[in-house]
């Protein structure tokens, strides 16, 4: 849908399964997107969750996925989007989804991208699962191992950003992630990330009004926050509009992470428009 809505790039955040395979699904475990507790019951780990690593991928094709729930809980967190007991959606594999945006892109004569993020390397190495050295093995049997291509890895870990781009060689656009809180990184810290990535992509609560936009554009990174929610916004925002006429205009970042691709390529249209 976001492909048909105009986006640049797709994102996949990627995990895996008992069996080795690579999904794309959010969280490490599934309870709060799927009905694995009904599915699989006594399959918790103690401390209640059911863990995408502890099931292979025939046992994660029977689930249902819905709208996201509020943890140990029947709401939905965001009760306003797709109804949660609508439709009949599962996880794909991330060849599956590949595959799939290359379909789209052929048949519609476009070139979106994919966003992947490594999700929880450590955890997956404590699994004994080299989540990078196979993600990178996925993209480049699908054509993407060039700067040029249109492939954005990303990750929290810095340490594993690195060992991307030295110990595996990685040629692929990097972006380093952080969070939305704590300390801004120092301008030497941001040089420093430079020499592993092209980007940084901090949560909004990093960018609004702290200067972190303009730092890391003199370090030479672009800058792609997350994520734009028209139904969670950060305070002192009335609207989405009005937070991306902030973030374009005072802080002119590079790029967005949104649930609401339509909107905001809406606004950007009669910015852009409204500029020229």
């Amino acid at each position: 849908m976001a492909h048909a809505m105009g986006a640049d790039f797709l994102e996949q955040d990627v995990v895996a399964t008992r069996d080795g395979e690579l999904i794309v699904f959010h969280d490490l475990h599934l309870d709060d997107l799927t009905d694995v507790a009904l599915r699989f019951p006594g399959r918790a780990r103690a401390d209640g969750r059911h863990y995408c690593i502890d099931f292979d991928l025939a046992e994660i094709r029977q689930l249902a996925v819905s709208e996201r729930r509020r943890a140990g809980s029947g709401q939905l967190r965001f009760p306003g989007r797709f109804p949660g007991a609508a439709g009949s959606f599962a996880i794909s594999t991330l060849d599956e989804e590949i595959r799939f945006i290359h379909g789209l892109n052929h048949s519609t004569g476009r070139c979106v991208g994919i966003y992947p993020e490594v999700k929880s390397p450590a955890w997956h190495h404590e699994h004994g699962v080299d989540l990078a050295v196979q993600m990178l093995a996925s993209l480049s049997r699908h054509g993407y191992s060039g700067p040029g291509d249109s492939a954005i890895v990303q990750c929290f870990d810095a340490g594993e950003l690195q060992r991307i781009r030295s110990g595996l060689g990685c040629r692929l656009r990097l972006v380093q992630l952080m969070e939305g809180e704590g300390a801004l990184p120092s301008d030497a810290e941001l040089v420093a990330i430079r020499g592993y990535a092209n980007g940084i992509g901090p949560g909004l609560g990093l960018v609004l009004g702290t200067g972190l936009v303009q730092a890391a554009h003199r370090a030479g990174l672009q800058i792609h926050p997350y994520t734009l929610r028209a139904d969670a916004l950060p305070p002192g925002f009335a609207n989405l509009e009005e937070l991306l006429r902030a973030l374009c205009g005072a802080e002119a970042v590079d790029a967005v992470f949104t649930d609401f691709p339509d909107r905001v390529i809406r606004f950007l249209n009669q910015y852009t428009a409204g500029l020229s």
